[in-house]
């Protein structure tokens, strides 16, 4: 039996080492006591097992309570740490300020938090914390540029949602579980448009998706885009489960009402002066619903924005000239008619 010599040994080692101190101060093994990183707690050497100090005294402070010439001497202080500090000079600390700045201030600091648009996910988003705009009255502005709404969730394939700038190219995203641009239909509305908002904030170079129930706006994530620039297409052929709106305007070619909701349409595509692949298809597909021949389009056109109208080349994305006696525009770098 010679071979369990050593377990022998690690068991007698393991006996001495567990063996308890009746001399010693932990109520585990009787190792030495002393200081516990806890405060009102004692620590064995050996073991390292924790127990509460009988001997502590706990001592309570009496917390003045707060006074007027507490809180100001608190405000005096933080003003005087700001002054000396990175933040000299910040707004609202300097106090030469006119009974005008300091109401505009007033106000801005009643808005601000109820004045942020927009929600995000930061767990997986790298944004960076929503600009808030105001007009000369010091009302916040909404940021967001355009909005798509599920009107029902009975997608049937071929829906697809364009994103556009011009020179900066087309995003499409479409109901498509397998494309990685592709969204799925949830079990309602709201579901979907999550679906919807998720895809296009992990892919879009372009926006920040925010969801409201079934509607979801659409922010620009650059702020040297331009809202008038931005265009939004929806392309939904087998019914009304989604349409989208820009600027007060609903954009669906499958319901316009008079020579007036088109106009209104011209008026908003034009808005930047210039007419995108997408935009051009949906006033297209208005002008086939309204039965409106081309000359009248272009009449139109000048009408509200001018001559230098300025139509993207599909070919090339390049701007064509229009020539108004042959209504219609031509690209110089293809040589084609847009």
């Amino acid at each position: 039996m010679a071979g369990f010599g050593g377990l022998r040994k690690g068991r007698n080692e393991a006996i001495d080492n567990l063996g308890y101190n009746e001399e010693g101060d932990c109520p585990r093994c009787g190792g030495n006591a002393q200081d516990s990183t806890m405060k009102g707690y004692l620590q064995c050497g050996s073991c390292s097992h924790e127990w509460q100090d009988p001997n502590y005294v706990e001592e309570k402070k009496v917390i003045e309570p707060p006074t007027y010439k507490r809180d100001e001497e608190l405000i005096r202080q933080f003003k005087e740490d700001i002054q000396s500090g990175e933040l000299a000079n910040v707004l609202g600390v300097q106090s030469e300020l006119s009974t005008e700045q300091e109401q505009s201030l007033k106000r801005l600091e009643d808005k601000w938090m109820s004045g942020m648009q927009g929600h995000f996910n930061a767990a997986v988003e790298e944004r960076k914390p929503l600009m808030i705009s105001f007009d000369d009255e010091d009302n916040i502005l909404s940021t967001e540029v355009a909005s798509v709404t599920i009107v029902a969730n009975g997608f049937d394939g071929g829906e697809e949602i364009r994103l556009e700038y011009p020179g900066k190219g087309t995003e499409f995203y479409a109901f498509n579980e397998r494309s990685p641009t592709g969204w799925k239909r949830g079990q309602n509305a709201e579901a979907t448009a999550r679906s919807i908002a998720n895809v296009i904030n992990r892919s879009s170079r372009l926006v920040f998706a925010n969801i409201n129930g079934p509607r979801i706006g659409f922010e620009l994530r650059d702020e040297s885009l331009k809202a008038a620039s931005f265009v939004l297409f929806v392309d939904d052929p087998g019914g009304t489960d989604i349409i989208a709106e820009k600027g007060g305007v609903v954009l669906d070619a499958r319901d316009p009402v008079s020579f007036e909701d088109y106009r209104n349409v011209v008026k908003l595509v034009l808005e930047d002066g210039i007419i995108s692949p997408s935009e051009d298809q949906l006033l297209w597909a208005i002008r086939e619903q309204l039965g409106i021949d081309d000359s009248y389009h272009v009449q139109l056109v000048l009408e509200i924005c001018g001559e230098n109208t300025l139509k993207e080349c599909t070919n090339c994305a390049g701007m064509a000239e229009l020539y108004q006696e042959y209504a219609a525009w031509y690209c110089h770098a293809c040589e084609d008619w847009c």
